[in-house]
């Protein structure tokens, strides 16, 4: 039986962030994507491209009093990746190396930047 609801806990560089309880989160563990082109006399080729691992649809609580938004920032800003680990409802843990890709834009009423977390190689159960 699977588990869905909230994201549990989502870690960037260490820092803990909460999750809104009601953000629906995407995850892709990255890896290859495959497409099949065929040839004139019927064959195939097979077509493997590797892409990054990502995690879609985070909607963090960013506090001022601790300057998330300026951390998140500084990891976005940085040409380093960072360790970043999620845990899901299930309690399954995924761990990878990334970055914050895309814009971190932070509302006012509900404190929450939707973030969007991406890299290399792939997102690891652990």
């Amino acid at each position: 039986m699977s588990t869905g609801g909230s994201i549990q806990a989502v870690s960037i560089r260490g820092r803990q962030f909460s999750v809104a309880a009601d953000a629906d989160a995407e995850r892709k563990l990255g890896g290859f994507e495959n497409t099949v082109e065929p040839n004139g006399d019927g064959t195939a080729r097979l077509i493997k491209a590797r892409v990054a691992w990502n995690l879609g649809g985070l909607m963090l609580d960013v506090d001022d009093t601790r300057a998330d938004q300026e951390f998140l920032q500084e990891i976005a800003d940085s040409n380093e990746f960072v360790t970043i680990t999620a845990t899901w409802a299930s309690g399954s843990t995924f761990e990878g190396e990334g970055t914050i890709v895309g814009e971190i834009k932070w509302g006012s009423e509900k404190t929450l930047a939707e973030v969007t977390l991406s890299g290399p190689a792939s997102l690891n159960q652990q």
